[in-house]
């Protein structure tokens, strides 16, 4: 790897613009350095490292990984932008175009100014990926996971651009010390979020944008078979994507993200609505329910028949556990306080179960 260590001054320094941290709303509008300086003092936690560095100096162990730009003979940083950031604004406060007085009470609260910064400079920026995919996709310094999807797939399109998603996955997982299956899945997620986000500009559902937007709902659903089908997405086809139904994505992009008047969206990304949702969509009726009836989450689920089996599966579950408790019952040398209650609830409850069911098996027959 071909790299030198050298100390440089911030003004030979600039952000990276096209840093996958930086909303893509952002990223396309040819921010200037004070409005990436904006975004991050917004986002970024900004106001706390100016605060780090200017009592106690900058760390020569945090070195900004950076490449010559020969547009401008600046070096750009690839890695550090939220340090470089700091720095600028300890040194020059006006660029803080918000948050301007917290950053004038650090500059209060201060004394450090560094003016050179350590930096790793690369020859060649693909050499950064490497390190950068370990670091932030499998290592100690994770990125949030649209940060990563969008990192990730930069790396497919320039590194692998002749092959398909599986291939690349492969290739791409070997270099940063990762699964191949989770790589695809979150390139397969990303080509998902890219038509939301870029074909469908997320459906002009309100105050969805690529900062409102949860990746992890994608990322999570495609775990899910039925959900992954109904979408349109097949991992094991050379173009997961390629059957990719707009109709259902919609519906589940509204599902998800659109709110109703009081502010609630119809279901959750959680795992439990997702496992419920797909139980759902593996069922004809309980999706006509859900879909075109307004049914919600939990009553669509019960039409699937899976409440019958977890109710028999506790049933079954409380047999074993007194069978258990039945063979253990001689050996005891002291039984709890409580014991007597706790059988008498056990009758209580098994009694109202039966009558329940008597009373349902009745209704039934007329």
């Amino acid at each position: 790897m071909d790299t030198n260590n050298q100390i440089i001054n911030i003004a030979q320094l600039k952000l990276d613009e096209r840093n996958p941290r930086i909303p893509k709303s952002i990223r396309e509008s040819n921010p200037t350095e004070q409005q990436l300086i904006e975004y991050m003092l917004l986002d970024a936690s900004l106001i706390e490292l100016m605060l780090a560095i200017g009592q106690n100096g900058y760390f020569p162990g945090e070195q900004l990984l950076v490449v010559l730009d020969t547009i401008d003979n600046k070096y750009r940083v690839v890695e550090g932008n939220r340090r470089l950031s700091a720095v600028k604004l300890l040194n020059n406060p006006e660029l803080a175009t918000v948050q301007k007085s917290k950053v004038q009470q650090v500059i209060k609260e201060t004394t450090e100014r560094p003016i050179e910064i350590p930096c790793l400079i690369f020859n060649n920026e693909q050499k950064i990926h490497k390190y950068l995919g370990f670091k932030h996709i499998t290592g100690i310094k994770e990125w949030r996971l649209l940060e990563k999807a969008r990192y990730l797939y930069g790396l497919k399109e320039t590194l692998f651009p002749d092959k398909n998603i599986i291939q690349a996955s492969k290739e791409i997982a070997k270099m940063i010390g990762s699964r191949m299956d989770y790589v695809r899945q979150v390139l397969v997620g990303f080509e998902v979020y890219r038509v939301i986000e870029e074909e469908k500009n997320f459906y002009s559902i309100r105050d969805l944008n690529d900062k409102s937007f949860y990746f992890n709902y994608i990322v999570d659903s495609l775990n899910h078979t039925y959900i992954r089908n109904f979408l349109g997405v097949d991992f094991e086809a050379s173009c997961p994507t390629q059957n990719l139904s707009d109709e259902n994505l919609s519906k589940w992009t509204h599902w998800l993200f659109e709110k109703n008047d009081q502010n609630k969206t119809r279901l959750i990304g959680n795992s439990s609505n997702l496992n419920d949702l797909n139980a759902i969509l593996g069922n004809v009726a309980a999706l006509d329910a859900f879909d075109n009836k307004g049914y919600t989450l939990e009553r669509a689920k019960e039409l699937t028949g899976e409440l019958d089996t977890v109710f028999k599966n506790c049933i079954i579950s409380a047999c074993q556990n007194l069978e258990k408790a039945d063979n253990l019952v001689i050996k005891v040398k002291n039984f709890y306080i409580d014991l007597d209650d706790d059988l008498k609830s056990i009758k209580l409850l098994s009694d109202k179960i039966k009558n329940a069911v008597k009373l349902i098996n009745s209704n039934d027959d007329e």
